[in-house]
């Protein structure tokens, strides 16, 4: 499919068929309710903010889109079956995106709740939804797609909020798994790893930053750059933003993988002892 505004869209993105979105009241999952639903999907977006998913639906019906909502608690295998359930009233599922996410605020001894909870949603919210979802797929006879929302932070792990990169980290596992599995569809069903540059979004401003900062990309921006990225085939939809390069996440990305085969100590770009190393190989001299 291709859109009147020139850009191709993967298969799975078709007119009356139903996209599912959790975490979809605002921020990324909003953007892409958005241009889904321009797209001509009728869309069910998913938040465990009730109040916040009432605004968004009526934002979404506003600009003519068919939407449904569900307040939905995606660390709740029953939450997402009856999201399951309201998706297959609404027609042909053709897309999950499972967005919703929460920064987990700890390090290694931050509390069990603190653990479990972070877990719960960023990880085994997914776990759900691609158990709840994934079968009907795989009888289906149309295109389907599973979009999983990862973050940088899953994959090179800076030191600080443990509790999210694990939790981003096992996600990406699980979404490589998903992609290898899907190969026996032939390519009918395709699994795509999101993983969003400096964003701003509820997540920001949280951080108590209330204005989109210069070195951010917009929700739509980011959506912008997944949506082709999915038509491509591109598993891994690695984002840039308006301070990091791809170049740049490309080079911290392979210095990450180079720990293990070069024997250097774990997460060895924040050891004071290769500090030189780690910016010459930044700079391309190594």
């Amino acid at each position: 499919m291709v859109t009147t505004d020139g850009v191709a869209l993967h298969p799975a993105i078709a007119t009356s068929r139903v996209a599912v979105i959790t975490g979809g009241a605002s921020g990324i999952g909003l953007a892409a309710a958005h241009r889904l639903g321009a797209a001509g999907m009728r869309i069910l977006i998913a938040d465990i903010d009730e109040e916040q998913l009432a605004v968004a639906a009526s934002e979404l019906r506003s600009a003519g889109y068919t939407v449904s909502a569900l307040c939905t608690d995606v660390s709740d295998a029953g939450d997402i079956a009856a999201l399951r359930d309201a998706a297959d009233r609404l027609g042909d599922v053709s897309l999950l995106m499972n967005n919703a996410g929460r920064e987990g605020g700890g390090g290694i001894l931050a509390g069990a709740e603190i653990w479990e909870r972070t877990i719960a949603t960023n990880l085994m919210g997914a776990v759900y939804g691609v158990q709840a979802f994934l079968p009907a797929m795989l009888a289906a006879d149309w295109p389907c797609a599973i979009v999983n929302t990862g973050s940088k932070q899953g994959i090179t792990l800076p030191p600080g909020d443990t509790a999210y990169n694990v939790s981003k980290a096992a996600l990406k596992a699980l979404t490589e798994s998903l992609a290898h599995d899907l190969l026996a569809t032939g390519g009918r069903i395709s699994a795509h790893l999101l993983i969003p540059g400096f964003t701003f979004t509820g997540f920001t401003r949280r951080r108590g930053i209330d204005a989109q900062p210069a070195a951010a990309w917009s929700a739509d921006e980011l959506v912008e750059f997944m949506l082709p990225a999915m038509a491509r085939g591109d598993f891994y939809i690695l984002c840039p933003d308006n301070d990091v390069t791809r170049e740049t996440d490309a080079r911290r990305i392979a210095w990450a993988a180079g720990d293990i085969i070069e024997n250097r100590p774990a997460l060895s770009r924040w050891h004071p002892d290769y500090s030189a190393a780690f910016a010459a190989h930044m700079e391309g001299d190594a």
